[in-house]
């Protein structure tokens, strides 16, 4: 099997210069480090929540605040980083003032199921930024996109400009390439979607659930973006978590720089799609750090069914005027 090690120094048909090579290098070696403080946490005292909260309102558990540590020290390492973004902190992190390349990541994704030893993640970009004013764009300039799930198994999850490709660490803490070319098939029965907020579902979203309920498609909803979109991976799908319809202010639940982001270019990447609407993730630009978006992706033609649902209810509405 191929190494990580041996896929970073061929590289070929990708986007990786030396200086990313590093980037990514480090940004593994932190995925490694991360499933071992998971594997032994309870062990640890690393269990539990503490008293402070982070900039969205959330109760920090301590594996958030050592997972942000982790990544940004894998950041400190790489010398071409300029600057971190993370969902744990306020606002950007200088880190070299002569980097080039901005990381931005999701350190502990679904650490709300850690307590009950369900599968949580760590989602992560690399963007080219200099400043910190070229960190806000959309999820085109993205130059990496990865996730690494921490289950029964520590999967590494990424895309460098040649489809998907997917690694597994072995009981020697090195990761061993277990598909080239990972892609999402077209359709499938399944969906993933907080059913406990069917109330405030959107019409087009809705529709479409109760038809798929109606021709036998499963639902399935872990709670953790990362393991819900990892099972799309393996059998195809669509997840959803859209806007509230009585929230409109809202704008969503997910963050679009470095959950929706990351996720919707590895989906696309493996054939699938990522829409907010009738609009594909990649092509939203940005507007703060911790922007809320609709999140919809998964099988293209399960998704192209959806945003065809969006169409229809904008050309009722428009008739209705």
């Amino acid at each position: 099997m191929t190494t990580f090690e041996t896929y970073l120094e061929t590289r070929n048909g990708t986007v990786l210069d030396d200086d990313l090579v590093v980037v990514l290098r480090n940004i593994a070696e932190a995925t490694r480090e991360i499933s071992d403080k998971l594997r032994t946490s309870s062990l640890d005292g690393l269990t539990g929540a503490t008293e402070i909260t982070n900039v969205q309102g959330e109760a920090q558990k301590p594996l958030d605040i050592l997972s942000n540590e982790i990544m940004l020290e894998a950041c400190r390492r790489s010398p071409s980083v300029s600057f971190a973004v993370s969902e744990e902190l306020d606002s950007e992190v200088a880190i070299h003032g002569d980097g080039k390349y901005a990381v931005i990541f999701d350190p502990l994704d679904g650490s709300s199921n850690l307590d009950v030893n369900v599968t949580v993640g760590t989602i992560f970009s690399v963007i080219r930024a200099s400043t910190s004013g070229e960190i806000l764009k959309n999820g085109r300039g993205q130059l990496i996109a990865g996730y690494a799930a921490y289950g029964p198994q520590t999967t590494l999850v990424l895309t460098v400009g040649k489809g998907v490709q997917i690694f597994t660490l072995n009981a020697d803490g090195v990761y061993l390439m277990t598909s080239a070319d990972a892609k999402i098939v077209p359709e499938a029965k399944e969906f993933a979607i907080n059913a406990a907020r069917r109330s405030s579902w959107d019409d087009a979203v809705a529709s479409y659930i109760e038809e798929a309920i109606d021709t036998g498609h499963n639902m399935r909803w872990v709670g953790s973006m990362v393991a819900d979109t990892h099972r799309i991976f393996n059998r195809g799908g669509v997840f959803l978590y859209p806007a509230d319809r009585n929230k409109p202010a809202s704008g969503g639940r997910l963050r679009l720089l470095y959950e929706a982001n990351p996720i919707g270019l590895l989906v696309e990447a493996a054939g699938g799609a990522a829409i907010i609407g009738t609009s594909t993730i990649l092509d939203i630009e940005p507007t703060s750090l911790h922007q809320r978006v609709p999140v919809i992706f998964g099988s293209k033609n399960e998704v192209d069914k959806i945003s065809a649902a969006y169409r229809e209810r904008i050309v009722e509405a428009a008739a209705a005027e």
